[in-house]
């Protein structure tokens, strides 16, 4: 990145949801050979911000409160801000899947809307009591169809969608009453789609759900082109004229996701880190100065998503931790 001036809004961020699960079984992280908490090694690299998913109840992954609460204080004594992405199942919610919580399941449409405003009041209240109350909150995850199901299944129930997300952000400020409201993202996952994006956000705005940034993600073996992610960057900020984060991007070090060929940069350590440094140059260059930042999708996790990350098998740090170092 040379010697740019980094704007002092600017999120330099990373969802580390797994993080502490990685560091409590086992995992260490190096660089330059010296091990160090993982979030110690993003700050000293110019990271800023973080963002956590919270599970309602999950059985299989650890992102339950009281996890995202204990990993949000560690990165809270460095200095991070950060934003909360509830999920609004015990699961996964993303364009494939988007389940109702096992204990509001079977709820009427207006028991559900009940049950996400409760639900969100009392967690913002439990990370206010924390000290970590959220800089930022985005009701539902890569919510292009909708969250859910099939109560609020797009495009098919715009109505219950419109009520279940205004409920969702009525909880964020009922739960910091009293403290200072975060930010509220809508995420969907059209970062290099034009069309699909305006025709959510245009919806969106016709069901009067109030925001104040947009979320996208972007990778580009779903997502298209750099260029087709430009395009959608100034289209969204001639548009909407609202802040806009990258909220997911990653790229592979390894030969992963272009095995049969087409990769627009190679699958190698600095194939990947120049990945982040072009995504983050087009961010900064969207029109009217609306781009506010990148986030990388888990840089610091165990198992097979480790070719995604910022560490080799062995915990070493990879040549894209050093894309924002001045």
């Amino acid at each position: 990145m040379g010697d740019r001036v980094m704007p002092k809004d600017y999120a330099v961020g990373a969802d580390v949801s797994f993080l502490k699960w990685a560091q409590d079984n086992g995992t260490v992280f190096r660089d330059g050979g010296h091990a160090e908490s993982g979030l110690q090694i993003f700050r000293n690299h110019g990271y800023n911000w973080i963002r956590l998913r919270l599970f309602h109840n999950p059985t299989e992954l650890p992102n339950n409160l009281e996890y995202t609460i204990a990993l949000a204080k560690e990165a809270r004594k460095l200095g991070y801000k950060f934003l909360l992405n509830y999920h609004y199942s015990d699961t996964w919610a993303d364009p494939q899947q988007q389940t109702i919580p096992r204990a509001w399941q079977g709820m009427s449409h207006a028991e559900l809307v009940k049950a996400v405003f409760s639900y969100t009041r009392q967690t913002m209240e439990a990370f206010k009591n924390a000290g970590v109350a959220p800089d930022m909150v985005q009701p539902g995850n890569e919510i292009t169809p909708g969250m859910l199901w099939p109560d609020g299944k797009l495009p098919e129930n715009w109505a219950n969608f419109g009520e279940l997300l205004k409920s969702a952000t009525e909880g964020v400020a009922a739960g910091t009453d009293g403290g200072i409201s975060p930010k509220i993202m809508i995420h969907i996952d059209k970062g290099g789609d034009r069309v699909c994006t305006g025709r959510f956000f245009d919806e969106l705005e016709l069901h009067g759900v109030r925001y104040n940034v947009i979320g996208q993600s972007y990778y580009p073996w779903w997502h298209g082109t750099l260029e087709d992610l430009r395009e959608n960057l100034a289209f969204m900020a001639g548009r909407y004229h609202r802040d806009i984060i990258i909220v997911e991007a990653a790229y592979c070090w390894r030969p992963t996701e272009y095995l049969s060929g087409g990769s627009p940069y190679p699958e190698t350590p600095d194939g990947q880190r120049q990945f982040l440094i072009d995504v983050d140059a087009a961010v900064r260059q969207t029109p009217e100065g609306r781009g506010k930042g990148v986030f990388w999708w888990e840089p610091a996790v165990r198992g097979r998503l480790r070719s995604r990350g910022f560490f080799d098998d062995d915990g070493n740090a990879l040549p894209v931790v050093t894309a924002f170092d001045r």
